[in-house]
């Protein structure tokens, strides 16, 4: 059975899924390649802890920790309404295709609504086929505001 729970850092079964998962995550090709540095690992849990804004889940099948998302709260200036991002989704790869992925997302949504959120935010790199084809199946689409414009770009500056 598929079971969404929202995490509570301050349980060790949640900080070790989350640290799994993303480590698994980071390991692929999809999140680089790379797994979680020692130092990463050991501060992650308590700096999510302390940030506001910042929302999870993981996705349990028949009682394992298969699937995690990690959200930031924003703000659309345009709207004047909170947004919430998606920094990380990422599905056990035994367990792809069993709607664990669709199931986190829905629960975001759920959450989204009941804080009056105008809308998701998520990047994907559009290299990941099966992640951009969930994501148009679960609603979203590229971002632009004037079709002159084009799409919106993801770009990042790296400081050290």
């Amino acid at each position: 059975m598929l079971r969404v729970v929202a995490i509570d850092l301050a349980l060790a079964e949640h900080r070790e899924a989350l640290l799994a998962l993303l480590d698994q995550y980071a390991s692929g090709a999809e999140g680089g390649s790379q797994p979680l540095a020692q130092a990463v690992r050991a501060r992650l849990p308590a700096l999510l802890a302390a940030t506001a804004g910042y929302r999870g889940w993981l996705a349990y099948l028949d009682g394992k920790p298969v699937g995690l998302l990690n959200s930031f709260a924003g703000v659309s200036t345009f709207q004047a309404r909170p947004l919430v991002n998606v920094h990380d989704i990422t599905v056990d790869p035994d367990y792809h295709r069993r709607g664990v992925g669709t199931a986190l997302l829905a629960a975001l949504e759920e959450f989204a609504r009941e804080q009056g959120c105008c809308k998701i935010t998520l990047e994907v790199l559009d290299g990941n086929k099966p992640a951009v084809a969930a994501y148009r199946k679960a609603g979203f689409a590229p971002y632009g505001l004037d079709p002159a414009f084009g799409a919106a770009l993801f770009f990042e500056k790296k400081i050290d």
